[in-house]
């Protein structure tokens, strides 16, 4: 009975249950980044630099039978036997997309900690206790003036 109570203490209680909802969310919020880079940020991108998929791009660094032909496309040109094929175009995708991705969520946090400052500043409006309070010590002030 001991190790049922125990195992229930530790997926009920304390960061286990935290942790599964934060990778719960984590992963939800992973496919709307994922959505603002892909169809938001790729498609402006595109239309000021051009397409913006550079994984077709390589460098031939030996052929020696000659076989890769300027314009082949990457995968044909692995095809070749004997040549060294430098492909650094995925590379610069994978690139690409994180620095754009993290440049995304360090917006939404910068926007999220802003509006998190916005609402620290509001000051509470007092309670019905503490307006009670302030009126009687200002009731005393007066009459200790008088």
């Amino acid at each position: 009975m001991g190790f049922v109570k125990e195992f229930k203490e530790f997926a009920i209680k304390g960061n286990a249950f935290d942790l599964a909802v934060g990778v719960i969310i984590g992963g939800a919020f992973g496919k709307i980044v994922t959505s603002v880079v892909d169809d938001l940020i790729m498609p402006l991108v595109g239309a000021v630099i051009g397409k913006p998929d550079f994984s077709s791009l390589y460098l031939v660094l030996s052929d020696p039978n000659n076989g890769v032909k300027p314009g082949m496309v990457l995968e044909n040109a692995k095809k070749v036997d004997g040549a060294s094929i430098f492909a650094y175009g995925n590379f610069l995708t994978v690139g690409i997309n994180f620095l754009l991705l993290a440049f995304v969520v360090f917006l939404m946090v910068k926007m999220i900690n802003k509006m998190k400052k916005t609402e620290a500043e509001a000051p509470a409006a007092p309670t019905a206790d503490q307006q009670l309070l302030t009126e009687i010590r200002d009731l005393l002030k007066s009459k200790n003036n008088i």
